[in-house]
């Protein structure tokens, strides 16, 4: 299957950051339903709860009460206007335009995640829930995909590793397997053949449980739009954007490495760890530089992303040319 390659984007397309949004914000979960986070302290904030128990939430409006995190990079953000209207959600179509398009009748409320698999505890996540109790926090990520471009993106997220402890995963839970909602009707790339839908996903245990690995539910800060995958969304900042599956409604603890979308369609080219490593090509395109949309020229891609400080050692051992 081919897969298309942006266009170029203009630098005088891209609509400067200050006219959106002035501050930067995120937020991360302290813990989830009682499981505590090493170093982390737990809050209650009344406007997030309100926020998220309100029926007729929606995309546009101000998630409140934000603190700033540890976990951010010293980069100028993307644009708001790119960051909502230039995606990858295959689901409402295959051109960068579409889920800005097509993806108004989608309805991400009310929302909840089946949590099932090798567990003690398996069970539902609802969305207003997992909300309510925590705290909020800054949270800036690099985010690039395979078509050689990338975005810096503030997402507002939850931490998963402390909502997968709130399951007990047993001893034989050696990967997470994601799946995103099927409704062909709302979604109308879903009506088209030429994915297997629903779209699936998956992560090794620790790769999953990882502190930089999230659920984000917003962007911006304010609630997520549908365009970028509302109401919450995979973001594994150290791989390459297809391990971004949107609109999750079931996460499933495996004792054998689940299936993938993208490897599926073409094991020849996407592996199942799809980890950011400059020094392997594509078949059909290098990996070695990458353009930052806004900018003109493009620049040397870093290994994992620019995070192997933190993760590099998820891997040791590997051959990361092999298991690409």
């Amino acid at each position: 299957m081919l897969i298309k390659r942006p266009e170029d984007i203009r630098p005088s397309e891209i609509t400067d950051e200050a006219v959106f949004r002035s501050r930067r914000t995120f937020l991360r979960t302290a813990a989830v339903a009682g499981v505590a986070t090493a170093g982390l302290g737990l809050a209650a904030t009344r406007g997030v709860r309100a926020l998220a128990t309100h029926p007729d939430v929606a995309a546009g409006e101000k998630i409140p009460n934000v603190v700033e995190s540890a976990y951010k990079v010293d980069e100028a953000l993307t644009p708001f206007e790119s960051v909502t209207t230039y995606n990858n959600f295959y689901e409402f179509g295959t051109d960068k335009g579409d889920p800005v398009a097509r993806s108004g009748k989608f309805e991400p409320r009310p929302w909840s995640v089946k949590v099932s698999g090798e567990c003690e505890k398996p069970g539902e996540v609802d969305l207003d829930a997992l909300l309510a109790p925590h705290q909020l926090e800054e949270r800036i990520y690099r985010l690039r995909c395979v078509e050689a471009w990338s975005m810096v993106v503030p997402w507002v997220a939850v931490p998963l590793g402390p909502l997968l402890a709130r399951f007990a995963p047993t001893s034989k839970a050696k990967y997470v397997a994601f799946k995103t909602v099927y409704r062909p009707d709302q979604m109308p790339g879903q009506r088209s053949g030429f994915i297997d839908w629903p779209y699936v996903e998956g992560l090794r245990i620790d790769e999953a449980t990882h502190p930089l690995t999230v659920l984000a539910v917003g962007v911006y800060g304010q609630v997520l739009p549908n365009q970028n995958g509302a109401p919450l969304r995979l973001v594994v900042p150290w791989k390459y954007g297809f391990k971004s599956i949107k609109s999750i409604v079931s996460i499933e603890f495996t004792e054998k490495e689940p299936p993938t979308t993208w490897n599926i369609q073409g094991p020849s080219e996407y592996g199942f760890y799809a980890n950011v490593n400059p020094e392997v090509d594509h078949p059909r395109w290098s990996q070695s530089r990458e353009r930052r949309i806004g900018e003109l020229f493009r620049r040397e891609t870093l290994m994992f992303n620019g995070y192997a400080d933190e993760v590099a050692s998820l891997y040791a051992g590997m051959d990361l040319a092999k298991h690409y």
